[in-house]
């Protein structure tokens, strides 16, 4: 807790000096080019995964699921905004599907908690899948069964599927936060329990 503590505080240092609108990083998809919307804890590390997926063009952390427009990092980490982090994941159908994309999802998160993923919690750190689509909500549905009947811990799953909203691009500081700062976002993974957590869930299928 001590390790987020401090990583939260620097992340407000950067927010404080940021422009408050999330105008310089836009969500832009390609022609053919599909959108999924992931939330699973801390944005900084659903991005590392599906980018390693190929099919993957792009992944967008920011913030989504709640009331406040146009929201800051200080606003959603306040947990008065309702929006959760999340990513944006721009894909090619034609080389990935959504199926796939939901197995990603799940070996990344702790889809037994409400509110809380791992060392972080509040609103802002929950876990949900949310769909653009009838197709993707099916999908989500279906994964969410499979999830539940192959499962080998016993708490219940309590990961939410709801219709996407707006989706608000994070600050640019936060972009490719695991590139941009290495020791940093490693630092931070470990301290928060985040990789062990995973392994106890899923085993070999969580990917780090």
């Amino acid at each position: 807790m001590r390790m987020k503590t401090w990583i939260c505080a620097a992340a407000l240092l950067f927010a404080q000096a940021a422009p408050a609108a999330n105008t310089t990083t836009q969500v832009t998809v390609p022609p053919g080019d599909k959108v999924a919307t992931f939330a699973g804890g801390c944005f900084w590390c659903m991005e590392q995964p599906f980018d390693h997926v190929p099919g993957v063009v792009a992944t967008i952390s920011g913030y989504t699921g709640g009331r406040t427009v146009n929201p800051t990092y200080e606003d959603v980490s306040s947990g008065r905004t309702g929006h959760a982090e999340a990513v944006d994941v721009v894909y090619d159908p034609r080389k990935v599907s959504y199926e796939k994309l939901l197995e990603v999802f799940w070996v990344n998160v702790d889809p037994t908690t409400k509110d809380r993923q791992f060392c972080d919690s509040g609103t802002q750190y929950t876990s949900a899948i949310f769909y653009h689509d009838e197709d993707q909500r099916r999908a989500a549905e279906a994964s969410r069964a499979q999830v539940e009947k192959a499962k080998t811990f016993k708490q219940p799953i309590v990961t939410r599927i709801e219709m996407a909203g707006p989706f608000y691009p994070a600050e640019d500081y936060h972009q490719d936060f695991y590139l941009k700062n290495p020791v940093r976002y490693q630092l931070y993974r470990k301290g928060c329990g985040r990789d062990a957590r995973l392994h106890e869930l899923w085993g070999d299928k969580a990917s780090h």
